[in-house]
């Protein structure tokens, strides 16, 4: 596995450290075989355009990062994840890719980056691991990095919908319920968002959120 030297920031989310090196396939387990078109779904959705500026918040390993990348290649792109450990795990994957992405380790909830720096903010699979003061302080954030008219994607497990997928998701304790789904997307209006909107998509025990600032 690969890891940096630097210390983790303090922050009251949880965060994913000492099996960093095995979250990919843990992912793609915990997915059933679907985190590739699941990761394409929100990319899809955040529809990235060539010459703009994306911030991946909570990236991890980077596997949205890279996607965005993919997708629009011309786009500079940022991503920050609390842990270092999985910080480290993305910069080696950028290293072997020769991929020019900027992965720092820091937290939403204090991003170090200018207002109005970004034209798209990217969360996947993060906002469940912060308390509810977290995630408001997170998303206000979020809205002070972006333009006016930037766009935040984020997809998250809702443990709705039924199925084997999202009994297991409520399982292990990951699922927003429906409430806190509602809570969610006020939390977004409350930041100054419009047009915040669920995305209907075949994946019904995910939550895609998209909403402009």
């Amino acid at each position: 596995m690969t890891t940096d030297s630097e210390s983790a920031p303090e922050t009251a989310g949880r965060t994913i450290r000492w099996w960093a090196g095995w979250y990919d396939a843990a992912s793609w387990l915990m997915s059933f075989g679907q985190a590739g078109a699941i990761k394409r779904k929100t990319i899809e959705i955040a529809a990235p355009a060539a010459g703009e500026k994306v911030l991946d918040v909570g990236c991890g390993t980077g596997a949205l990062t890279f996607e965005a990348r993919a997708t629009a290649p011309t786009v500079q792109i940022h991503g920050i994840d609390a842990s270092p450990e999985m910080i480290g795990v993305a910069r080696g994957k950028a290293r072997r890719k020769k991929a020019a992405i900027d992965f720092q380790v820091a937290v939403i909830e204090q991003l170090p980056f200018a207002d109005g720096e970004f034209d798209l903010v990217l969360s996947g699979f993060m906002l469940h691991h912060l308390p509810a003061d977290v995630k408001k302080s997170g998303i206000a954030e979020v809205a002070r990095v972006l333009k006016p008219g930037g766009r935040f994607v984020a997809v998250d497990f809702s443990g709705e919908g039924g199925g084997f997928i999202g009994h297991i998701i409520t399982l292990f304790g990951h699922g927003h319920s429906h409430a806190g789904i509602e809570q969610l997307l006020e939390m977004i209006r409350a930041a100054g968002f419009a047009e915040v909107e669920l995305v209907e998509t075949k994946f019904k025990s995910l939550a895609f959120i998209r909403a402009r600032k």
